[in-house]
């Protein structure tokens, strides 16, 4: 006869199991790719391909270098800005869709497809004519490549929000600006920090090409001056950085905060 409690153990410690395999995969994995990373560059010369130990190496200069922690700095200040812009935005289409039913069609049927389909490319030259090279330009570009993607998540977290519940606080007499702050927004909690994540993502890629083609500073001006000079290390370096920021600020930022809010408005 089958011991239930042995079972029972056994079935927990599986996923536990699981998730320690993955790991330990995901290292091997990682591993593999720098070995195949050392090999290639081995037979190739290092303005094509450079090893992984002359990046490490160039990383740890530029992180003690002044002018590259400062270009840093205004790359995060131009990624916070872009990100608050196309949130806002994104969020107040989004209510205007929920609660102005005339503006649908123009937004969900114009606005929305005009804004996905219009390339990086055209909102970098457009902004650099309208506005120069500077930092208005590099967050503009940023926001409004960021924004469909703010609008549509949201625009969907509000359609599969539980009508009831809205209906019912309309009924108690909530007006718009309350039954939004007091109601929607923690109802949105889950939708708006997965929005965040995406955005976050995002915006790194269009923010490299936004500071290459339209800003005096930042990780793209960086990136500018090495593919000037063909110093390819440093390329390498400034990807690598970004891969990094982008992972350290989802796992220990992002994560901790969204945990802490689901807790607060959405299970209370």
């Amino acid at each position: 006869m089958v011991d239930l409690s042995v079972a029972h153990a056994q079935a927990a410690r599986a996923p536990i199991r699981a998730k320690r395999v993955g790991v330990w995969t995901a290292h091997a994995l990682s591993l593999l790719f720098l070995l195949i990373w050392y090999v290639a560059a081995q037979r190739l010369p290092d303005y094509l391909l450079p090893g992984p130990v002359a990046v490490a190496r160039q990383i740890v200069r530029m992180l003690t270098s002044g002018d590259f922690l400062l270009n840093g700095l205004f790359s995060i200040l131009h990624i916070a800005g872009s990100i608050a812009v196309a949130m806002l935005f994104g969020l107040s289409f989004a209510l205007m869709v929920h609660f102005v039913p005339v503006t649908r069609t123009a937004i969900n049927g114009r606005l929305n497809p005009f804004l996905s389909s219009f390339s990086t490319i055209g909102w970098v030259f457009l902004a650099v004519i309208w506005f120069g090279l500077n930092d208005f330009t590099v967050i503009f570009v940023v926001a409004m490549t960021l924004m469909p993607f703010a609008l549509s998540n949201l625009r969907a977290a509000l359609a599969e929000l539980d009508h009831e519940m809205v209906e019912m606080a309309r009924g108690f007499g909530r007006r718009n600006a309350r039954l939004v702050r007091l109601m929607l927004l923690p109802l949105m909690v889950p939708y708006l920090f997965a929005t965040l994540r995406i955005c976050l993502g995002v915006a790194w890629k269009v923010m490299l090409t936004a500071e290459l083609f339209g800003g005096t500073s930042g990780f793209g001006h960086v990136i500018s001056r090495a593919r000037a000079d063909i110093d390819t290390p440093t390329i390498f370096a400034v990807v690598v950085i970004i891969v990094a920021l982008v992972y350290l600020t989802d796992k220990f930022v992002l994560e901790p905060l969204n945990l802490r809010m689901r807790r607060n408005y959405v299970v209370a």
